[in-house]
Formats: C-alpha cells, sequence, structure tokens
C-alpha cells in the first residue's frame, strides 16, 4: 500500500519534485564549485582516502583502497573530470526531472563512491533521499521533462525483443 502511493499518488510526486530538486540543487552547485574553482583536483582527496584504510579502524576498505590506490590515482585526471562533470550532469538531470531514474542511480553510485572513500559530510542524507527516488520510479519525474520525455522516446524508439533459440531439428 505505502508503495502504490510512492509509486502513484499525485502527492507523493510533488514530494519527490522538491526532494529531487534539493538533490538536484546539491549536485549541481557542487559540480559547478569544481568547475568554476581553478582547477579541480582528485588526487589529494584519493590520497587521503587510502591513507584513512590503514590502522585499527579503517575508515576505509582495504578492497577500496586498492581500487582508489591501483585504478582511480593513477587515473585522477580522468576521475577528476568524471565527477566534475558527473555531478553537473546529474544536477541538471535532476533539476529538470529528465531521465529522473537514471540520474538518481548515477547520483546513489557517486555516494557510495564518496562513502567508500571516507567521506560523510551530506552523503549518507543524500544516499536515503535518492532511494527513495528510485523506489518512486517514474512518479519522482511526473512533474519535470520525464513527462514527456519518456513516452515520446517509448513511442520512437524500436522495440527490442529478445530472439528465442531455434528449436533444435529431431530426426
Amino acid at each position: 500500500m505505502i508503495v502504490q502511493w510512492i509509486r502513484n499518488s499525485r502527492v507523493a510526486s510533488g514530494l519527490w519534485t522538491v526532494i529531487r530538486l534539493y538533490l538536484g540543487y546539491a549536485w549541481l552547485s557542487g559540480g559547478l564549485g569544481k568547475l568554476t574553482g581553478g582547477g579541480f583536483d582528485t588526487s589529494g582527496f584519493l590520497k587521503g582516502a587510502v591513507a584513512q584504510a590503514g590502522g585499527d579502524h579503517p575508515a576505509v576498505q582495504s578492497w577500496w583502497a586498492v581500487f582508489l590506490e591501483q585504478v582511480a590515482l593513477p587515473n585522477a585526471g580522468l576521475f577528476s573530470f568524471l565527477v566534475m562533470w558527473g555531478e553537473i550532469l546529474v544536477g541538471i538531470a535532476l533539476i529538470l526531472g529528465v531521465f529522473t531514474n537514471f540520474a538518481a542511480l548515477m547520483a546513489i553510485t557517486m555516494n557510495f563512491a564518496f562513502l567508500f572513500s571516507g567521506t560523510v559530510s551530506t552523503n549518507a542524507q543524500m544516499v536515503l533521499l535518492t532511494v527513495f527516488l528510485l523506489i518512486a520510479g517514474a512518479n519522482a519525474g511526473r512533474y519535470g521533462l520525464d513527462r514527456w520525455v519518456m513516452p515520446y522516446l517509448s513511442k520512437h524508439l524500436p522495440k527490442h525483443t529478445p530472439k528465442r533459440p531455434a528449436k533444435p531439428v529431431t530426426s
């Protein structure tokens, strides 16, 4: 009953719109701050996260620290670009209510990456709010561009039907 209300109610959709706008603003302002801040670089953050992987009570799990050290740090320029533009694009999509579910999925992925890296800040709160947007599904974008974009795409994109394997020939 609650999930039905979350996914179908117009009142709930209004609530999701407010949450979506809040999250979108948070992501967009964070990304724009990095873009206009004069050279955003993740390498310091990544080194700090790796340093938190040791000791009696590590804030960063060792498997994540290995990923950061072996993959992210050597490609810090790429990760700086992805974080900055990811935040900007997620923010714009959530504010406009376009591709809302995908934007929420990318937002929660970034939030978990930040949490795995030992950052607390507002990330846990943003994860919780984003979970509600994901549960709401299409209702989260009802009062946004998804109202027109999703039906258009559904109508104009080719339908994919899975191919069934041919029946074996028996003699």
